[in-house]
């Protein structure tokens, strides 16, 4: 199978592969199909909850690509297909990276001809407006380049939930909505359940009200699919606990009770026996500046056996992990509790997963269930695995590492190391230490999501060189550790700023926490020369000098990031954040970008799924599911708004 799919904008489309799918015994094969409708199902929230014009600005976009008369092979017809891929892969308007608004690439009188020569019949506006005044409104969100400008504001100087354009909140300040929650949650205990977690929050008539995503609620057309889906698919879950927290989680939907989430929550974590798992729901907060609101999400996968044999060693040796961090004692778990990792391939992805996807998760976000009942990781080898394929002879690593002796290790070690941190990232990082009582994740409001990937990742760094990673058989050689080393100051002081357009800050957290760790490093040791800047042929490059010195910085990091985030203390994280992890070089940024602008290559990219087609005996018994690997692009985003558009209307 091909990896590559196609190229546009800054962005690359690639296929993963399923191994092993059809190995699987039938039932094993009718879970997976019937989790994966589920997750597709749920596709339509992730676009609304975007931005509130997402849902009709798609429906007008397709129209325009499915029925316009007129020229297609002119360069502005182009353009336009351009901006409808890049808002499918963005599951809307703005940027799925820097969550700013993209620009259409084609002027506003070629939308007015796009119009008039597409055919409109049937086509449904809201109830009381007119055809004509429909497009004038899509037309100023498209083009208007002070509406909807930025999905999520990060900057502490702006009120961060009335600059942002996502559909949590309307008609509400972030002052409103903070008081708002920090009312609820006062007398909620020492289990509270995450407020606000699956509602719009909204102003009317004064008074602020909660519209609960639920089944006879907001999303209620895609949430009724959802669940019948998740229904079907447990008559072939592979034990009683899995049927079990299907049914929490079928009636967390129809209810809206919060509670019967982590009900749910803590009945997954607990199920390790099953090969197949999945996610689904109102998971992750960082499309909310406050850090209160889900996103929706899905992923369905299965175990890999023999990778998994890694992850388990990892598990199994938490406690000594935990006991061995620098962090301060007050501020460690005296006993790591249900601490459990695989790696898995995944099956589908869905929401917030796709077409971009993460390569490791760590649930349940929940810090009361994680510390009491204990949480699952995961590393996704078939996605990393397609990731390694491409990167594969593209030239980015000859060009930006600074020696013959790094390229090397990156080749030799690169795809092992990388697997390793994130299984150190997700099954240890996240779920190590604690929180002090009284203490909320939410304390670090704007700064939280940032905070917790750079406490994760500091984790892996730190024991990356550990000798233990040795003695327990998990990494070969201090030659693939320092491979990871090379590889991530690379990354965080140069490479990663490809993604970021001339004169721009860093805004997704991930690439903040990247920065923040690299640059406080090469900060901190400046005195030793740790890390240092190199030239050669007027080209930058990174050089770390003294590896063991790195690592000891990498813990003095840590111990300062648990404290925060343990105490809540929330001028340290902005202090923090704010001086390492937002600005850029402007000179060293020019330079990167030139540099990658020669290998032609896209900053970005993200994965189409596989199809699966039920295969049944005439008398509509299931015999097969039959995947296959050939659906392109654009096909595969018509397809799901036809099959899966239930909210359009």
């Amino acid at each position: 199978m091909e990896v590559f799919a196609e190229k546009f904008a800054d962005l690359k489309i690639l296929r993963f592969a399923v191994p092993g799918f059809e190995a699987l015994d039938l039932k094993k094969k009718m879970y997976i199909y019937h989790l994966s409708q589920a997750a597709l199902c749920g596709r339509d929230i992730l676009w609304d909850q975007n931005n509130r014009f997402n849902l009709r600005i798609r429906a007008v976009l397709e129209t325009i690509w499915k029925t316009f008369k007129g020229n297609r092979e002119s360069d502005q017809f182009k353009s336009f297909e351009v901006y409808l891929k890049r808002v499918w892969f963005s599951n809307g308007i703005h940027h799925h990276y820097s969550t700013e608004k993209i620009p259409a690439g084609f002027p506003e009188t070629y939308f007015n001809e796009l119009v008039a020569q597409s055919d409109w019949y049937g086509f449904k506006v809201k109830s009381g407006q007119s055809f004509e005044a429909f497009i004038i409104e899509i037309e100023e969100v498209i083009f208007n380049p002070e509406k909807e400008s930025k999905r999520v504001n990060l900057d502490p100087k702006d009120d961060l939930v009335a600059s942002s354009a996502n559909n949590y909140y309307q008609n509400v300040t972030q002052r409103e909505a903070e008081v708002f929650y920090a009312e609820l949650k006062a007398p909620a205990g020492a289990e509270p359940v995450s407020f606000g977690l699956n509602s719009t929050l909204v102003k009317e008539d004064g008074r602020l009200i909660e519209q609960v995503w639920k089944l006879d609620g907001k999303y209620g057309k895609a949430i009724e699919q959802i669940v019948s889906w998740l229904e079907k698919a447990a008559n072939y879950a592979e034990n009683d606990l899995q049927k079990k927290y299907i049914g929490h989680l079928i009636e967390y939907y129809t209810t809206g009770d919060l509670a019967l989430f982590d009900q749910y929550s803590i009945d997954w974590v607990k199920e390790l026996e099953g090969d197949v798992d999945f996610v689904n729901g109102f998971i992750e907060v960082y499309g909310d500046p406050l850090g209160i609101k889900g996103s929706w999400e899905s992923i369905v996968n299965y175990k890999d056996k023999e990778a998994t044999k890694r992850a388990t060693i990892l598990s199994e040796n938490a406690q000594w992990f935990e006991d061995h961090s620098p962090v301060a004692p007050e501020f460690k778990k005296a006993t790591v509790k249900g601490v459990s990792a695989k790696v898995i391939n995944v099956a589908i992805l869905a929401g917030d997963c796709y077409p971009a996807t993460p390569i490791g998760i760590n649930l349940p976000n929940a810090e009361w269930i994680r510390e009491k009942h204990g949480s699952k990781s995961v590393t996704i080898e078939n996605i990393t695995q397609a990731y390694f394929l491409d990167s594969m002879n593209n030239g980015m690593l000859e060009e930006f590492a600074g020696s013959v002796e790094e390229i090397q290790r990156a080749k030799q070690f690169g795809y092992l190391a990388g697997n390793l941190h994130t299984d150190l990232h997700e099954c240890l990082g996240h779920g190590s230490g604690k929180v002090l009582e009284g203490v909320s994740t939410e304390n670090l409001k704007n700064y939280y999501s940032t905070i917790e990937e750079t406490r994760a990742d500091l984790f892996a760094l730190y024991y990356m060189l550990d000798d233990q990673m040795m003695k327990l058989g998990l990494l070969p050689s201090v030659e693939a550790a320092k491979a990871e080393y090379d590889t991530y100051l690379r990354n965080g002081l140069m490479t990663q700023l490809t993604r970021i357009e001339p004169g721009k800050d860093i805004e997704e957290s991930h690439m903040r926490n990247r920065q923040l760790i690299a640059r406080w490093v090469y900060e901190a040791g400046k005195a030793q020369n740790v890390v240092e800047f190199v030239c050669s042929e007027e080209k930058t490059y990174v050089r770390i000098n003294d590896y063991q010195v790195l690592r000891e910085l990498f813990g003095q990091l840590l111990k300062e990031i648990q404290r925060i985030k343990s105490e809540g203390d929330f001028d340290a994280a902005k202090q923090l954040v704010e001086n390492f992890a937002v600005k850029v070089d402007r000179q060293l940024h020019e330079e990167i970008l030139t540099r990658f602008k020669k290998l032609d290559l896209a900053p970005y990219s993200g994965f189409l799924n596989p199809v699966y087609e039920l295969k049944t005996y005439s008398c509509g018994t299931p015999v097969d599911v039959l995947i296959s690997y050939d659906e392109e692009y654009s096909d595969q985003m018509l397809r799901y708004g036809s099959e899966y558009g239930f909210l359009i209307n």
